[in-house]
């Protein structure tokens, strides 16, 4: 059941992102255009013009994707002792495993990579402080190594292989992370019962994280990172590759919060 929410999840977010209707508009006036309808076929082309603009102006994204940045307040752990914290999470998502660590022998990160240079800082920064990272893979079809492998490999070569590291490698989304992570959290919070742990993941992401592991009953604090808006918006900044990415995450957290609301994940 786990795998068919996993891969319908997935199909969903593909039908409503707005830049891939523009395929479909395109299709459709190519369509009537060979159908000798030349009015519908101009109707479908200003439909993908008119989603193209809304997809590239950027406020049009932003001002629906801050909300969910600001939703959850950000943690001010330099005002707090590491005596207070259970451990870190870092939730997976920013890491290129797969063929490409496995051919090219190196490890490729995301435009969220925020949560990787995040974790080294917390995790130089707290040298006892256990830390989990929690992923396998959010792709359908896996390849190569997990997020988890991948990660590993990134501990290594920044010389913090000694630092007390737990590593969640089944996981394919946010429930699957904090489900598989939570008999891991209560085994090695068991000297600091009770105390919340740092939760690393994207400003956008943070919101649905936290119901999650809230529903499973874990205190989390939020180090919220890779933001995407700033407190104005750029009323004039077109930029149809930022644009992308930002309805991209959209759609893909309110999917996930209506989801796993239905289902009663959250």
């Amino acid at each position: 059941m786990d795998t068919i929410f996993f891969i319908l999840s997935k199909a969903v977010q593909f039908c409503i992102e707005p830049l891939n209707w523009i395929i479909v508009f395109v299709c459709l006036g190519l369509l009537f255009l060979g159908l000798r309808k030349p009015h519908l076929c101009k109707h479908f082309l200003v439909f993908a013009l008119l989603d193209l603009l809304i997809v590239g102006w950027l406020p049009a994204s932003e001002l629906l994707l801050r909300p969910l940045e600001d939703a959850v307040p950000k943690t001010y752990i330099e005002k707090l002792s590491p005596d207070d914290f259970g451990g870190i999470i870092i939730l997976g998502g920013a890491i290129e495993g797969g063929n490409i660590a496995t051919e090219r022998g190196e490890i490729s990160i995301y435009s969220s990579a925020e949560r990787v240079t995040k974790a080294f800082e917390l995790i130089r920064k707290y040298p006892d402080l256990p830390f989990i990272f929690s992923g396998f893979s959010g792709r359908i079809t896996p390849k190569g190594v997990s997020e988890a492998e991948a990660f590993k490999q990134l501990i290594k070569e920044q010389g913090l292989a000694d630092r007390p590291g737990y590593y969640e490698n089944q996981s394919r989304n946010t429930y699957e992370n904090v489900l598989f992570m939570k008999p891991m959290i209560a085994e090695i919070g068991q000297g600091k019962a009770g105390k919340p742990w740092l939760l690393i993941t994207s400003a956008s992401h943070m919101y649905r994280s936290t119901l999650i592991f809230h529903q499973q009953g874990i205190e989390v604090l939020a180090v919220p990172v890779d933001y995407q808006t700033a407190r104005s918006p750029q009323w004039t900044a077109f930029d149809l590759v930022d644009g992308a990415q930002n309805w991209n995450k959209l759609t893909h957290e309110y999917i996930g919060l209506f989801a796993y609301w239905v289902t009663g994940k959250i």
